[in-house]
């Protein structure tokens, strides 16, 4: 047992490094475009527009359900196979599918790709580039709202990139992180609150919600470990958080988001515009310092922070 144990957290630990030093390979196909695209042949399969709620929903949970048993066996199978022939082959595919769960390096280009033009002064570039990373409009965004939208996105998907797919990494190997994956992939496809998708992603959506309630939470812990090297009392952290996170629509990301927050000593939240509607986002966080070009620096920080916190939790995993 202490031995399988230690596997998975090499395993783990491997996975993180080869993203954090290698990265995505641009030459191979992604597994989660692999995944997006057979989800979207089954949603032409499954959908129907229904006036009726249930049979939309029951659908929407068949669509999860093919997605997220296939990923599982066929990466289960795979991995075996390669093992069968070669054990350090086997290992390879693992840590390189456990590898394209995980984003830090991504999260850590993104950042810098919106941070750039906003040194530069180009709101127009930095505002086409944020919007790259999120669905609200940014054509008319100022500096702070641009940093702002930024920060949001690198302390969600800090949970959704890295801390919930090493979670299950580490619990189940490549086959349990790509399938958490999926579940994530679906609900950026299908979680939407629109006449589409409502009723169709509801199950999607609360899927994904179920599979991060236990690694947001572990987010908290992870950032309070920080908080003295960002001159702020763990204490107060989870205060806020506390304070703050039921505030967001989301069950899991105003952990990470009020968490982040509290350590920049900023306030997230406020007005964002979806199609060309305001939608108030409730405030997490207290506005101590402005949102300026150095929160994204910092975030960026917290990010890199994270990733060297999770790894020591690997190397105990390890020996112990």
């Amino acid at each position: 047992m202490h031995t399988l144990i230690s596997s998975h957290f090499l395993m783990a630990l491997c996975g993180l490094l080869f993203d954090v030093i290698i990265g995505d390979p641009q030459f191979l196909t992604h597994p989660v475009v692999l995944i997006a695209r057979f989800a979207y042949i089954l949603e032409q399969w499954l959908y129907i527009d229904s006036p009726y709620k249930n049979i939309k929903v029951w659908r929407g949970g068949l669509l999860t359900g093919i997605v997220l048993f296939s990923t599982y066996s066929l990466t289960a199978i795979l991995i075996l196979a390669v093992n069968h022939f070669s054990p350090w082959l086997g290992d390879i595919l693992n840590i390189w599918l456990i590898s394209t769960t995980i984003a830090a390096k991504g999260l850590d280009q993104a950042g810098k790709r919106v941070l750039r033009p906003l040194q530069q002064g180009n709101l127009i570039e930095a505002r086409k580039y944020t919007g790259y990373i999120v669905s609200r409009e940014t054509e008319h965004l100022d500096e702070p709202d641009l940093v702002r939208a930024t920060v949001e996105t690198i302390a969600e998907n800090l949970v959704d990139a890295v801390i919930a797919p090493l979670f299950f990494a580490i619990i189940g190997g490549a086959p349990l992180a790509l399938t958490y994956r999926a579940a994530n992939t679906l609900d950026s496809l299908f979680g939407y609150k629109n006449d589409r998708y409502i009723d169709f992603g509801l199950i999607p959506a609360r899927t994904d919600d179920v599979l991060n309630y236990i690694p947001a939470r572990l987010s908290l812990f992870l950032f309070a470990i920080l908080g003295p090297f960002f001159h702020t009392n763990p204490a107060r952290i989870i205060h806020v958080v506390r304070r703050d996170a039921k505030k967001h629509p989301s069950p899991n990301s105003g952990i990470p988001e009020s968490a982040c927050a509290t350590l920049l000593g900023v306030r997230l939240g406020g007005e964002n515009r979806y199609h060309g509607t305001i939608h108030f986002r409730a405030y997490l966080g207290d506005s101590i310092l402005p949102l300026s070009q150095f929160t994204i620096l910092r975030a960026i920080r917290i990010l890199w922070g994270i990733v060297i916190v999770l790894t020591f939790i690997c190397l105990i995993g390890i020996i112990f």
